[in-house]
Formats: C-alpha cells, structure tokens, sequence
C-alpha cells in the first residue's frame, strides 16, 4: 500500500508540474542524492574545521586602530605562510606560522566555539525528532552541554545568554538588548549555520527551525545576518557545478540578501562590500575600504566605534559580517583561496574562515576536500574539547555526524511537504 501511495505521489507531481503554463512561474521540485549529500555533510564538518584551526591562527590580531591606516596595521596576501603576529590578549609573538592546519589520520580534531554548539544543535535534533525546537529543550541542552566554569569557551553574547539560562530566564529572552547588551554581537552566527544544511532549498523552512535559535544570543541586524548565512547554506543545494562557482555564490548571496535591513547597516554594507569587488580592486583595498568606512566613518548607522566598546567591538556581527564578505567574494569559491582571505582579512578571523570552509567543504564534499590538499585527514572529532556530557567521552567522527545529519533532513523533508524516495536512495523536495 506504501508503495502505491509512493507512486501516486510521484505521478502527481509529474501531472501537476507539466499542466501549468510556462508563461506562470513553476513550482519545481528538486531531487537530492542522499548518499552524496552524506559525502557532502562529511565535507561540510572537514572544511570547517580546517579554516577554523587555520583561522584561529590570527584571531583578533588585526582589528584596526581607529585613524589614518597604517604600514601593518592589517596583514595582506604577502603575510600568508609568514609569522603570526600578536593578538590583543597578548604582546608575544608565537612561533606559528600563518598556513593551513591539519590534523593527521590518528589524529583528532577538537571542537572550538564554530562547531560546537552546531554539533550541540545537530544532537538534539536527532534525538527529539523535533524539527522546530522549544526555549526549554535549547535551555536544558545549554545547561547540560556548556561548562559552569570557566574556561568554557562562550564569549560575549553567548556567555550573557548562559547566565540568563541559569537564573532560569529562556530564549527568546536571552537575548532581549534590556537583558543582554552583547545583543549584536557575532555569536549566533557561529552556532546556526548547520540548520541551512538540514533544510536543504527549503530555506523557509531553515528559517523557522533556526529562528529561535538565532534569537537565542541575537537580535537586530545580527539576528538578520545570520539568517543570511542560513540561506546561504540551504540554497547551496541548488548550486549548478557546471556553472562558474563565484557566479553561482554571488546568485545565493544576492538572494540571501533580501533578508538584510535596507534601513540600517546590514543590507548597505552587502552592496558596499558587493560594489567594491566589482570595481576590480584588490581584497586588500575592499578591506581597508570597510575599516574606514564603518570603524572610522561609521556610515549606513554602523556606530559601534561610538559606543567605546571592549577592542572596538571586534566581535561585532557587522564588521565581521563585511569581513566575511571580502573572502567570500574574492575566494570565488576557490576553497585554498577562500580561507587565505578570510585569515588574513582581520577582526574575528576565524569565523569567517569556519563560515565558508564549512559552505565550500559542503558544496564540494569531503572527497574533493582531501583532494585539494593531495592528503588523506583525520576524521575524529573531540566535542568535549570545549563542551561536556555527550556519548563515547565526546569522541565522534564526520561520518557518523553526517549521518545523523541525513537522518534529520529525513524529518525535515518528511514534515515539509516532501519525499523521502528510500528505493532509489533520493529526496524529492518542493521548492
């Protein structure tokens, strides 16, 4: 009986496609090989955590002193494979050298605050069934997963929303700005791009399941620009790879974009940082372009210099958000490329970096990921480096991550109006 509805399902949508004019814009339905987006989710986890490590490098070494820019204020494409410079929690030069970081079969990748709470989010999808979570399953997740004690790895808005959990207060209050000043801040960028990824093209749909969460630490323009990177993430199933890449990221971003506030910063800063790739310049330029324009000028509303805020507010969504954009544009989908930019661009580096790395580990999987740098990598994964209370004393590995996340896409299809086609291995998803 399953498979006659199955069946039936599949000629109705034949039938209901083909009937309408061509004149009339399509509902069309898409159709994804679960096995290569498995492959495409083992990507996503690999590439993010290499531009993360490799962004962690110069991590808030270069976030602009407001004035006239200086010889060395910013580092430029020469500084790659050169020495790190000191950051502002410290006036020591390390050793380490500004290149890509890898950890060897044998070895483990350890979670950082980039991955974390995604691979937290992931969890708890899976194990609830739910798609859309509630304020107390987001709380209780925090107070279970996230250390009390220093060093627990939250910063800023992330860190205020804790403290809010545990005087008993729930999201979306966690980040209302009379309770939680760091409000516009980066954080919940970092922690909900993955919902893009579980909702395949059905960005509404990542939209409605990372709502609350995103408005767990963020509001405003923050809220917005992390909506614009969980776009991003659901409409790159739709990327043609037989169409130039960069033409095809500026297509989802462009798109993405219409989530952005036209009447604040977010939205102008898009087209700014847009305007000044096409105008042929050099990323370097673009970036200097947007210090000046939005830490020393503040145009478009951006008055975070104003505010006199701890290092100028280098965890700020916006200035990152631009930041970001620099590498995205410039990269044109070049994965070596794309994460070169984004570590030497400044400010909150490597979320940038974990940003795109984890978009380009996606689109092209973690196959090409591995023949880009010509090496086999490690694919363990250590959750209990910054978090704590998971199975198998935090140790995981991307496959098995991507295939719960595949699992989760299951549900999600199924509850969104789609098909999960288990005899020929493939979801069948409206647009």
């Amino acid at each position: 009986m399953s498979q006659i509805k199955f069946l039936f399902s599949i000629l109705f949508l034949i039938f209901f496609t083909s009937c309408i004019d061509s004149k009339v814009k399509k509902i069309d339905f898409f159709e994804i090989d679960r096995d290569k987006y498995s492959n495409k989710l083992e990507g996503f986890w690999l590439g993010q955590s290499i531009a993360n490590w490799t962004g962690l490098i110069t991590e808030m070494d270069k976030i602009g002193n407001i004035g006239e820019i200086k010889t060395g204020e910013f580092y430029t494409g020469d500084d790659w494979g050169g020495k790190d410079q000191p950051s502002i929690w410290t006036s020591e030069t390390s050793n380490d050298e500004i290149n890509f970081v890898f950890r060897e079969n044998g070895e483990m990748w350890g979670s950082d605050d980039d991955t974390d709470i995604e691979y937290m989010y992931q969890e708890l999808l899976y194990n609830s069934k739910e798609i859309v979570l509630s304020p107390q399953k987001i709380r209780d997740a925090w107070i279970k997963h996230i250390k009390l004690e220093e060093e627990n790895f939250l910063w800023v808005s992330n860190q205020k929303a804790f403290d809010l959990m545990n005087n008993g207060v729930l999201p979306p209050q966690t980040s209302d700005p009379t309770l939680n000043e760091h409000y516009d801040m980066i954080d919940a960028q970092l922690t909900t791009e993955i919902f893009g990824l579980l909702s395949p093209i059905n960005y509404k749909n990542a939209l409605k399941m990372s709502n609350l969460p995103i408005r767990t630490t963020a509001r405003g323009d923050a809220a917005l620009i992390s909506e614009f990177y969980v776009i991003i993430h659901s409409l790159a199933s739709t990327i043609d790879l037989n169409e130039p890449l960069d033409k095809e990221l500026i297509r989802i971003s462009d798109f993405a974009s219409s989530i952005l506030d036209k009447n604040s910063y977010s939205f102008p800063m898009y087209e700014f940082v847009k305007s000044k790739f096409k105008s042929g310049i050099t990323w370097e330029q673009t970036r200097d372009s947007i210090y000046q324009r939005y830490q020393v000028d503040q145009k478009d509303g951006y008055d975070i210099t104003s505010r006199n805020l701890y290092c100028n507010g280098c965890f700020a969504s916006g200035i990152n958000f631009a930041a970001s954009l620099v590498s995205y544009f410039y990269g044109k989908g070049n994965f070596k490329e794309t994460i070169k930019i984004a570590t030497l661009s400044g400010w909150d580096s490597d979320n940038p970096a974990s940003t795109w790395g984890g978009l380009l580990g996606f689109i092209h999987g973690k196959d090409k990921i591995e023949k880009i740098f010509n090496k086999s990598m490690s694919s363990t994964y250590n959750i209990h480096r910054t978090r704590q209370n998971f199975k198998n004393n935090g140790i995981d590995d991307f496959r098995n991550m991507s295939i719960k996340g595949i699992e989760i896409v299951d549900n999600v299809v199924k509850k969104t109006g789609g098909i999960v086609d288990q005899t020929n291995n493939k979801w069948i998803i409206k647009n």
